[in-house]
């Protein structure tokens, strides 16, 4: 069966298009392989009437709403290879089914790279985070730990300054920040440490410190992190899709991308990481999907 629609992941973005494709009376699925960005997050902030829910119950509760719905299907399996036949898109599982759909919206996320510092990852989502809207209220007033090796560090460091005054900056060893810049950070008491970082020691991932190349230890009871990050799955590249100067996938207010009958929408975006947004993305995408079947059905009858 030829679907109306096939999203590519089940996160806040993937489950909010398909509840609004869903409503428009379109046949949809969405793949999802249980492998979100947010894993490893505690709680999520800054989603009304959702806040300080774990991202795995905020999925739960939008698989929940779906099923409301006999046109949507969700579907656990890992898609490896999305073709474009012109007229429609065959998507391939891991497991070797195939699925025709005429639109597809690819809400895969991002991958986090983290700088390589050991036990970077055994606190990350515990007592590092990357964003401070999301995890900047828990923190207020402790003293905060940026680990910045890139140019985003001096706009995170200004950021950072508004949940707490007691904020060091490290660069793992790299050159991000300019004298004048450094000196802007040092009048509003913060400090930059250029010194490479040998190991953050935690307890079941409360940091308490960093252990750096110069044999120092700087306590420190959490903070953030500028790190890089990539495209978790292949198929915008793949696809053709045109990428934005930070690694997202180009796209209109309607979610489209620069390739026909190709949606994308959330974090692969390479906007802001809040699940709200994700939210609001998948809405927008969904409803680009259906103001193009309904305008393809409409050039349909006319040609008859």
């Amino acid at each position: 069966m030829l679907l109306d629609c096939a999203i590519i992941g089940g996160g806040p973005a993937g489950l909010s298009a398909a509840l609004v494709v869903g409503r428009g009376r379109k046949q949809v699925i969405v793949f999802d392989d249980e492998m979100p960005r947010n894993r490893v997050t505690q709680e999520s902030h800054g989603f009304i009437t959702n806040d300080g829910m774990t991202p795995f119950e905020i999925r739960k509760a939008g698989e929940a709403d779906l099923q409301n719905y006999p046109n949507i299907q969700i579907k656990r399996s890992k898609i490896v290879e999305v073709q474009n036949n012109e007229d429609n898109f065959a998507l391939l599982t891991q497991e070797g089914e195939r699925f025709e759909a005429k639109k597809i919206i690819l809400a895969t996320g991002l991958k986090d790279i983290l700088p390589e510092i050991k036990g970077v990852h055994e606190v990350y989502g515990k007592t590092l985070f990357s964003c401070p809207f999301c995890d900047g209220w828990e923190l207020k007033d402790k003293p905060l730990a940026l680990i910045a090796e890139n140019p985003r560090a001096l706009h995170m460091a200004k950021l950072l300054s508004n949940w707490t005054k007691d904020l060091i900056v490290f660069t793992n060893g790299k050159q991000v920040f300019a004298e004048e810049e450094k000196a802007l950070l040092s009048v509003h008491s913060i400090q930059v440490i250029d010194v490479p970082i040998m190991s953050i020691h935690h307890e079941n991932g409360q940091m308490h410190s960093l252990h750096l190349a110069n044999g120092e230890t700087v306590n420190r009871e959490g903070g953030f992190v500028a790190s890089e990050f990539k495209q978790s799955a292949p198929f915008a590249e793949k696809l053709g899709c045109q990428m934005t100067k930070n690694a997202g996938i180009e796209t209109d207010i309607l979610g489209r991308t620069t390739v026909s009958g190709v949606f994308a929408c959330g974090d692969n975006l390479g906007g802001p990481a809040q699940l709200v947004l994700a939210a609001a993305a998948g809405s927008q995408a969904g409803m680009g999907v259906i103001h193009e079947l309904v305008q393809e059905e409409f050039q349909q009858k006319t040609s008859l």
